[in-house]
Order: structure tokens, then sequence, then C-alpha cells
């Protein structure tokens, strides 16, 4: 059985590069295009199922009954804007209503519990792993739910990623840190230093309870690889050297591919080659989409991705975002390939990553030419310009989708299923270790 460790990850980095390669000056075949009348009527619904949504929220509701009530609303209101602006069949709108938000709400639920303090931002963060390793499920012949090896996943990267986003942390420390979440991941027993890292032990006990390490060396494999790759983009980021496009596009491949990889060993606890392949070409398709999306973010940050470097130069993104396109349409017909999962659950998700890359063109259209850009939106549902204004309608609201969020999970007792119990945060300290020396090596 293969074990996708480090060299396998090293391998398929290689051979992923060699099809994003193959994707350059390739125009994708595929794309639905939009006339004016069409986005009209399909702004109309955003903005009704918007305005439904901000009236829900601007009501205070105390009881269990009431809040309920509300959630059904806001639901039947995101299944009527997505019939008519999205064209998604009943059994999508099921889909994502009645089994995908279950797992966010069940994960912000149980995130809660286990640590109140845990910023709405990172809870999000985690229901997007979630998300991507339940969407992996059906695709892998399991059911979609929220599983304690998921649930641990998904909220390993907030604390970690967090710490070792901080400025004024230490580089030495940053690496005792993540040496020490090395040896965890590996198996070895190691008593916490601090809260972070009670969390994070935690988190990790939740996967090596459902997935016992000899018999499922895969799952820990792929741990310990998205690890190595996170590592070294930390490094590359730090050390600053000359571009080097075949290296940007190596750590692209390594990073978002073992990091959706260790999703689908989650998702399954096995997997065949067919399936990794396409599991870490599909992560490497959402780290490129995030790439684009953060185009502007990572110039400012100094931060060198095939996308922010082009930006820098000058260079329009017009050629590499059609070699993206093109991408996804190559991971889409592996996708087809996979014989689990419906027709249905496979368009779904290859028309979200299309939105996911045009909506990137709408946000950051000045890297772009005006001509791209003019043809770009055809294949939007909704013009540019509308998009932008209601974004900055939804940001002036103080938080419209957190505040949404926060409304569905305020009854914590409805979506945690059989999820084992959280250990409060309250808790942690009792389970560190306390010799002062150790804890100043590792705290800011």
């Amino acid at each position: 059985m293969q074990t996708y460790d480090w060299r396998w990850v090293q391998a398929q980095a290689r051979k992923t590069s060699g099809v994003w390669n193959s994707c350059r000056g390739v125009r994708p075949a595929h794309g639905t295009r939009f006339s004016s009348d069409s986005q009209n009527k399909r702004e109309a619904a955003y903005d009704a199922a918007l305005e439904a949504v901000e009236d829900e929220l601007k009501i205070t509701r105390t009881t269990t009954a009431e809040r309920s009530a509300m959630r059904e609303r806001v639901i039947a209101a995101f299944g009527r804007f997505s019939a008519s602006a999205l064209d998604l069949e009943p059994d999508a709108i099921d889909l994502l209503t009645k089994e995908f938000l279950p797992v966010g709400t069940g994960l912000a639920q149980w995130a809660r519990r286990f640590d109140p303090e845990l910023a709405m931002p990172d809870i999000i963060q985690a229901c997007r792993n979630a998300w991507t390793a339940c969407g992996l499920q059906p695709l892998l012949g399991e059911r979609v739910e929220i599983t304690p090896a998921i649930l641990g996943y998904s909220l390993l990267y907030p604390y970690s990623d967090n710490y070792l986003d901080e400025q004024n942390v230490s580089a030495q420390a940053k690496l005792h840190f993540s040496q020490r979440f090395r040896e965890r991941l590996r198996g070895e027993s190691i008593h916490p230093l601090n809260q972070r890292e009670c969390a994070l032990w935690r988190l990790i006990e939740l996967i090596e309870e459902q997935f016992e390490r000899r018999s499922f060396p895969q799952v820990y494999n792929c741990l310990l690889s998205i690890h190595r790759a996170q590592e070294q983009s930390v490094r590359q980021l730090r050390t600053q050297g000359p571009y080097s496009e075949i290296d940007t596009i190596r750590m692209s491949c390594e990073k978002g591919g073992s990091s959706v990889l260790a999703d689908a060993c989650l998702a399954n606890g096995w997997l065949s080659e067919t399936e990794a392949t396409f599991a870490f070409e599909w992560g490497v398709l959402l780290q490129l989409g995030d790439d684009l999306q953060d185009v502007h973010d990572d110039l400012r940050r100094g931060s060198m991705t095939l996308f922010s470097h082009a930006a820098a130069v000058g260079e329009p993104l017009d050629g590499l975002t059609v070699q993206l396109l093109r991408f996804a349409e190559h991971v889409g017909e592996q996708m087809d390939g996979l014989r689990a999962g419906s027709g249905m659950l496979k368009r779904l998700l290859k028309m979200s990553w299309h939105s996911l890359i045009i909506r990137a063109v709408a946000d950051s259209e000045q890297y772009f030419s005006k001509a791209f850009v003019k043809e770009a939106e055809r294949f939007s549902p909704f013009r540019f310009d509308f998009l932008r204004r209601r974004q900055q309608r939804v940001a002036a609201q103080h938080g419209l989708y957190g505040m949404m969020f926060e409304a569905f999970i305020e009854d914590d007792v409805e979506c945690l299923g059989s999820l084992p119990a959280p250990h409060h945060r309250e808790n942690w300290a009792a389970q560190a270790d306390v010799d002062p020396a150790a804890v100043a090596a590792v705290l800011e």
C-alpha cells in the first residue's frame, strides 16, 4: 500500500507542475456566458436574499424556538437565491443546506465549547477545511459528516498558523514550536508547555482516537507532509531569495497538494493512487486559486507567488488566470474518473472552482487588462461592479456574515451529534508542564 510520505509528495509535485505547465496557452473549453438581462435578474435575486438576511438579523430572538424559525427562514432565502441566481438543482441546494451547513455549524459549536477565545475568522477558516474534507467523502464512497478526525485536523492550523504569523515572535521560538509540533504528529509523548500546545495535542488525539497509527500509516504520513510543506513555505518567505518560477510552483504544489491529500486521508482512512492524485491536484487548484485571490495582500507582504510576482513586474494576470481555468478543467476531468460521487456533486464542485477564479478577477481587476476583465465578466452571473458594491455594503454592517454564522451556532446542542466532548480551555493549564525554563523557550 502506498504510504504517501514526503518523497511521494515531492514526486507528485513535480508531476503536477508538469500538468500546470501543459495548461499554458490552452483556452478552457467550457463556461456559461450570461447576458446583461440575465445578470440583472440574478442580481435582483441576490438583493432579495441579502435583504431577507439583513431583516432577520435586525431582530433579537430570546427563545430557542424563535431562533430556530429564524434559521429556517434564512435557509429558505438561500434556497431561493441559489435556484434563481445560481441555477442550482433542488438536490444541490439540499446538499448545501442539509449536509454541508450542519458540518460547519457542528464544528463551530464544538470549537466554541472547546475554546471560547477562538476568534470567528479562525473558526470560519477551520470550517472551510472541513467542507473540503466533507466534499471529498462522497467522492470516496463515504457519507457527508463531521468526524472527530476531520474536526481535529481542521482546527489544528488556526492555532499553529496564527502563532507562526506573529510578527513579535522570534524565529527561534517558532522553530522550537514547529519541531515540537512535528514530534507530536509523529506520535511521540510530549507534555504540553502552554495552552496552545494543550489545544493542539488534544486535537491530534481526536485523530488518533479515530485512526490507530499502525493501521492507518497514510493518515500520519500526510499530516507530516503538510507540516513539512508549511515549514518550507515559511522558510522561503523569510529568506526572501531571488524569485524562481520553478521553485514557486513546486512549493505551491507541495503545500496545496499535501493539504487536501491529508483531507482525503482523514475522510476515508486510506486512498488508492487515483484518489490520492486527484486530491493532490484539487489541493494545488485551491492553493493557486487562493494565491490569485490574495494577490494584493501578498504584494503588500512581499510574499512571492506566481500571481504576485507577475503583478509586481507589471505583467497582466490574464494568461496565468486562463491557465488556472484550464487547470481547473483538468482537475474536473480527473474527478469525473472517480467511480463514487454523484454527477450533481461533481457539477457543484466544478462551478465553485470556476466561481472562485472569476470572483478573484472581479476583486483585483487592476491587475488585468481591460479587455480580459470585460470578457471574464460575461462568465459571471453578476456584474463585477455589482459584486464590489454589495461587498462594501456587507462590510459596512460590521461583519454581516459573522453575525449570521453566530446566529446559526447560538444554540450549541443541536449539531454536535456524536462528537467527543471538548476539553474546556479552563482545564488546559492543569495539563501543561509548568517548568518555567521550558515554557519560556516557546512563549512569545
